[in-house]
């Protein structure tokens, strides 16, 4: 049976949500419709544009900037403060909604979530035709557009939704592939960043298509584990499950706080290297190994999110948590300030082995268990960090 899976996301979450709450305290302006941003604290360092109004997009304001640059380029710009904890209430009865149809509902983030409708059609009927229904539902009672996308992967649902917005459903079905999602440009291909695309473009791979048909040697060689991984989402690959939060007591995790914001990718992750030897290390004193890595992070403006990827082969080292760490960083990173990074490890098992892919060197991670077990040894006997593996540092460090 092929997976169904929708992937809904609210439309401009953190404006909407401050509308609906300006319109309930007796507002008369809907600051949809007008040039309007959501912002930080102005007489603070965080008075940046966290969302803004289509008017707003219009007239050139763009999320991330400071807000008096944005009151520059609008004459009348409308700045409401964040409210956090009404964020969090309207994204609570966003997900109580999705969970009325399906036992597995994934939150992404604070205003998207991953919902499994596998099988679903003997309760629901026609997929499409639900997806309208939820949408109207969540407009109706909760006073917000979303998106919905529906695919027969994470990938292809999450792609599909950002097709064309507001208040749409698209579909992005396997067999919708080449027509669909490989005529657009690599840009648009989910995880690939402003740095892999404009490398991506400088290598003449320019369409999701020349991707897709790309050498993944060549791919694997320029962006490392990360290649493997775009080859695959540009041929709509992608077997990752929708899964509920995992319970914190059963994982081993470590997160640290900033000194101050932090917008550079590569310090971020030398915090990871940091928290991936001493997760690595606990894990190991406890003779656990590791199937699911979760990355944590909190932006300036104090709101989380976390990404997480379940492993084919479970893991206990310090340079394979490293490694899916840093994957999932870059893929979840939107280039914001960021206070706070968590890592955890979850889904632990007492024994350890390794299915072979088609793409990986054979018996890689019984390599590097055998050398992290080295480096255990001498740490344990001459001190911590006496040595540590080389392929844990980026070039410049």
């Amino acid at each position: 049976m092929e997976r169904i899976i929708f992937h809904i996301d609210v439309n401009n979450a953190f404006l909407s949500w401050s509308a609906l709450e300006l319109l309930k305290n007796g507002s008369k302006i809907d600051i949809r419709t007008i040039p309007s941003v959501v912002g930080g604290d102005e007489k603070k360092r965080h008075g940046i544009v966290l969302a803004k109004s289509m008017p707003a997009k219009k007239a050139g304001v763009v999320t991330g900037e400071p807000i008096y640059l944005a009151r520059r380029k609008v004459d009348k710009l409308y700045v409401v403060s964040s409210n956090k904890q009404k964020y969090y209430e309207y994204s609570e009865k966003f997900y109580k909604i999705l969970c009325k149809y399906s036992p597995m509902v994934e939150r992404y983030s604070i205003d998207e979530c991953f919902l499994d409708m596998t099988g679903m059609e003997k309760m629901f009927g026609d997929m499409e035709s639900l997806a309208y229904k939820i949408k109207k539902e969540i407009k109706d009672n909760l006073g917000f557009t979303v998106n919905v996308g529906i695919g027969n992967s994470k990938l292809c649902a999450k792609m599909a939704s950002d097709f064309e917005k507001p208040d749409k459903v698209h579909t992005l079905f396997n067999n919708e592939i080449e027509t669909k999602m490989w005529p657009l440009l690599v840009d648009n291909l989910f995880m690939v960043g402003k740095s892999s695309s404009k490398k991506l473009h400088e290598m003449g791979i320019n369409k999701i298509y020349d991707l897709a048909h790309a050498d993944v040697n060549l791919l694997i060689r320029h962006f490392k584990s990360m290649g493997k991984t775009m080859y695959e989402y540009a041929n709509g690959i992608d077997n990752s499950p929708v899964e509920r939060p995992i319970p914190k007591n059963q994982g081993i995790g470590h997160s640290t706080t900033l000194p101050e914001d932090v917008l550079d990718l590569s310090y971020l992750k030398k915090i990871l290297h940091k928290l991936s030897c001493m997760v690595g290390m606990r894990l190991r004193d406890e003779k656990k190994y590791a199937m699911v890595v979760t990355v944590q992070l909190k932006n300036n403006d104090f709101f989380s999110y976390a990404h997480q990827k379940k492993l084919m082969n479970p893991i206990s080292s310090n340079e394979d948590i490293y490694e899916v760490s840093c994957e999932l960083l870059k893929n979840m990173w939107k280039e914001e300030p960021i206070r706070l990074i968590g890592l955890r490890v979850s889904s632990l098992t007492d024994k350890t082995y390794e299915q072979i892919s088609l793409f990986d060197e054979t018996g890689k991670m019984h390599k590097r268990n055998k050398v992290q077990k080295a480096l255990d040894d001498i740490n344990k006997k001459y001190g911590n960090n006496t040595i540590r593996s080389a392929a844990l540092f980026d070039d410049n460090e």
